[in-house]
């Protein structure tokens, strides 16, 4: 499936964020960056799996709407850290001092890199090979597929 494929690639690229050099104010513009990235691709590929179960929210959903309806089905989610994710993906645009995208940037590595990682891990367990199959990308609807 190539929204997973992406996911977890991109993954990859910001596991790399804690060897950094975050003294480095273009390092953390692109540690944030490298976050937002992977909360979309988080979200729309939760939005994927949700159609692929037969959920109603995935096909109009906002990333709330998203992010809660994947809560019901995936115990292995922290809910709150997922809303919490939200509101600073959507507060990247208005962080313009060098503290405050330490601050960021120190929360991604320390708190939401970890749980970027248990939601692939638990879609993995859950989903198994289906996730590495081109073909898996056939059970669900044209839309919501890359």
């Amino acid at each position: 499936m190539r929204k997973y494929e992406n996911y977890d690639a991109s993954l990859k690229v910001l596991r790399e964020a804690p060897s950094q050099d975050l003294s480095n104010e273009f390092v953390l513009g692109g540690v944030i960056d490298k976050f937002s990235l992977q909360f979309e691709l988080g979200w729309k590929l939760l939005k994927a799996l949700l159609a692929y179960e037969g959920s109603s929210v995935s096909a109009t959903g906002s990333p709330r709407d998203i992010l809660k309806e994947a809560f019901r089905y995936y115990d292995f989610m922290d809910d709150a850290l997922w809303l919490s994710m939200l509101r600073d993906r959507n507060n990247t645009a208005h962080v313009y001092d060098a503290r405050a995208a330490r601050r960021l940037a120190d929360t991604v590595i320390g708190v939401y890199l970890p749980e970027f990682e248990r939601l692939r891990d638990g879609l993995l367990a859950r989903y198994g090979a289906m996730l590495m199959e081109p073909d898996a990308a056939a059970a669900m609807t044209s839309h919501d597929v890359e």
